[in-house]
């Protein structure tokens, strides 16, 4: 039982270390630009955020670090009134600094795109089509 209690502390420890970073409702509006050009639009400045990377000798998974650096830097670009954020850096010691920027209705263009452009001929991506002559 007293093993049981002791493997089971680091683990509330480490599940607990999100709690209370949550997104605000203002922050929902702003977009990543993971890899999109912000030339366009009008910087505000910058944020740099900060979480727990580790706790005691035990890394944090590094996507949650990452997923909590990004929540937290559109909570503050949120209060600047940016619609946009992009990533300066790669995090480093669970601090990461971000840029804060205004772009309005512009969108921002995804690193890779979900559909294909049409071809000429109007079926999508590569394909080519021919007509079909029955003989």
């Amino acid at each position: 039982m007293r093993k049981t209690l002791l493997l089971l502390v680091p683990v509330l420890l480490l599940s607990a270390c999100n709690w209370g970073i949550t997104m605000d409702d203002a922050a929902k509006n702003v977009r990543t630009a993971w890899s999109g050009d912000v030339s366009g639009c009008r910087e505000l400045g910058k944020v740099t955020v900060s979480v727990m990377d580790h706790v005691g000798p035990v890394d944090r998974n590094t996507i949650t670090v990452r997923d909590e650096l990004e929540v937290l830097a559109r909570n503050q670009a949120a209060q600047m009134h940016a619609d946009t954020i992009k990533p300066l850096a790669e995090p480093a010691d669970g601090s990461q600094p971000w840029g804060a920027y205004q772009c309005g209705t512009r969108q921002i263009p995804a690193a890779h795109s979900p559909n294909p452009p049409a071809n000429p001929n109007g079926a999508p991506g590569n394909a080519q089509t021919f007509p079909v002559h029955g003989g």
